[in-house]
């Protein structure tokens, strides 16, 4: 592990670290070298001993873990030891493991990987135990763990060193336990409703699906830029072109953009595309199974969220943007007509007027400055204007909207959905719209993609699609206030590495 501790202290530190490498080279000079050792027969785990104590009392065990805690008491000793469920006591007495083996015992240190083999009982204190007959040392640590009641607190250093943090802070490792809960229970919903789980390219040639900065690498043999998916969109609603009926795809995206405690740039994503269903299937889907989610991972469709109840038992709160913005706002678009009226009511009231600005590009900005921060309890915002949904398909009953909704909690956008857009002559009128965009300084903006477009004059049949945000689903799930929190190895700046311009970013 890496320190930022005062000078005196590194120095006693590195003199610890001596001691451990020597005694690791005494070990291996006698033939007894803890690496050698490939293999170990686990019978049980912490808590089946701990949790089964009435049928286990006085049997035979074999558990294997880590040393957390080590008290040397003349001829008999306690240690704790953590596997990958909890810790449990184990009772060293030197005439049941042998003279030899408790004298090396004593020199175990904390962190070091160990063997025990021996039978269940409880202490005076009706503490669950191990009563050890063997000791096996299979992996010396050579570093030290941060210190038993203060931990490791050093919220970067937490991040960067996971694999300590998961160690000495038992709420982190439960943390992940609760995201694989709420992913085994959103795969098993969509399992159940009949989806197919599928796989799509990460590596791409066009940079499409979404409004997003992409990362930008380049294939030697082919002698081409490609781009590391920042959605996988347009590929899933070719398998519907296919004749899949439903499928989804989970897995990562990345988007070359700020770093936050929302944003990581390379986070995990949901897309689903079911035939025939439209975005109030995508709706109902929505709110069935985050709190179908929420109620596997939690055992409570209600959960707490840095002191705010959040509840999402369905059905949840829906509103049009445009009534969200009114309502908000005071401002009802429904009268406003032209370009030229919503930019004047823009500068009004202070909304940063951006080249090309269009009427439905306004509303979008006045829901994003005025709304959405208003969005505690999980709410449908519906019905966004053509010009920020590419991609959905327009509303029957007024053509400037679009069928789509996005789904916010806790202020949050947590998913986007609509009736996907299956009219191929409009969808490329759309990525010309894009591209014009693009050749006014929006690099998000989508690009032209014309085999997505011949395969929709193939025929793409009425198509709901819905793309779900799982990091911050999870987030809320776990109390955590940042997406680090749930991503194991969130992306990190280099230690000791200055790029010119560039500074990492506060979370």
């Amino acid at each position: 592990m890496q320190n930022n501790k005062p000078e005196n202290q590194v120095e006693n530190l590195s003199e610890v670290l001596m001691v451990r490498r020597e005694k690791l080279k005494n070990l291996q000079e006698m033939g007894e070298d803890p690496f050698k050792i490939s293999k170990y027969n686990v019978t049980h785990h912490s808590d089946e001993i701990k949790n089964n104590y009435d049928k286990l009392e006085g049997k035979h065990v074999s558990i294997a873990g880590r040393i957390m805690s080590k008290r040397i008491m003349g001829k008999a000793s306690f240690m704790h030891l953590q596997d990958q469920n909890g810790r449990i006591q184990v009772y060293v007495k030197r005439d049941d493991v042998g003279v030899d083996d408790y004298k090396k015992f004593k020199t175990f240190d904390m962190g070091d990987i160990v063997g025990v083999e021996g039978f269940v009982f409880k202490t005076k204190t009706e503490e669950v135990s191990i009563h050890a007959e063997k000791i096996l040392l299979m992996s010396k640590s050579l570093q030290v763990l941060p210190e038993k009641y203060h931990g490791l607190k050093d919220v970067d250093l937490r991040y960067r060193q996971r694999y300590v943090d998961l160690i000495v802070n038992p709420e982190v490792k439960e943390a992940f336990l609760t995201r694989t809960k709420a992913l085994k229970a959103l795969r098993n919903y969509l399992d159940n409703l009949g989806f197919l789980e599928v796989e799509t390219p990460i590596l791409n040639t066009i940079a499409g699906g979404a409004n997003a900065r992409p990362f930008i690498t380049h294939h030697n043999t082919l002698d081409i830029p490609m781009y590391l998916r920042i959605a996988n969109e347009l590929y899933l609603k070719r398998l519907i072109v296919g004749g899949f009926d439903k499928v989804y795809e989970m897995g990562r995206m990345f988007r070359n953009e700020g770093m936050d405690m929302k944003h990581n740039p390379e986070y995990t994503a949901i897309e689903l595309y079911q035939a025939y269903a439209d975005y109030e299937d995508m709706m109902e889907i929505t709110e069935n199974v985050i709190s179908h989610m929420a109620e596997v991972a939690t055992g409570s469709m209600k959960i707490n969220y840095q002191g705010t109840e959040i509840d999402f038992t369905p059905p949840w709160k829906r509103m049009t943007m445009e009534e969200c913005v009114k309502e908000y706002s005071g401002v009802d678009f429904s009268v406003i007509n032209t370009d030229e009226e919503a930019l004047a009511i823009a500068k009004e009231k202070g909304i940063e007027i951006t080249p090309g600005m269009r009427r439905g590009e306004v509303i979008n900005a006045f829901f994003e400055e005025f709304g959405e921060d208003k969005l505690i309890q999980p709410t449908f915002i519906t019905h966004h204007p053509v010009e920020v949904s590419p991609l959905a398909k327009r509303n029957a009953e007024d053509p400037r909207k679009t069928d789509r909704f996005e789904a916010f909690a806790n202020k949050w956008e947590l998913a986007n959905a609509f009736s996907e857009l299956n009219d191929p002559i409009d969808q490329k009128g759309r990525f010309e719209d894009q591209v014009r965009k693009r050749e006014l300084g929006d690099d998000e903006a989508c690009e032209m993609d014309e085999d997505f477009i011949n395969a929709l004059e193939v025929g793409l049949p009425p198509t709901g699609g819905l793309g779900i945000g799982i990091d911050r689903v999870i987030m809320l799930l776990t109390n955590s206030p940042s997406i680090r929190d749930v991503l194991l190895f969130p992306t990190m700046k280099p230690l000791n590495t200055q790029v010119e311009g560039d500074e990492e970013t506060e979370l």
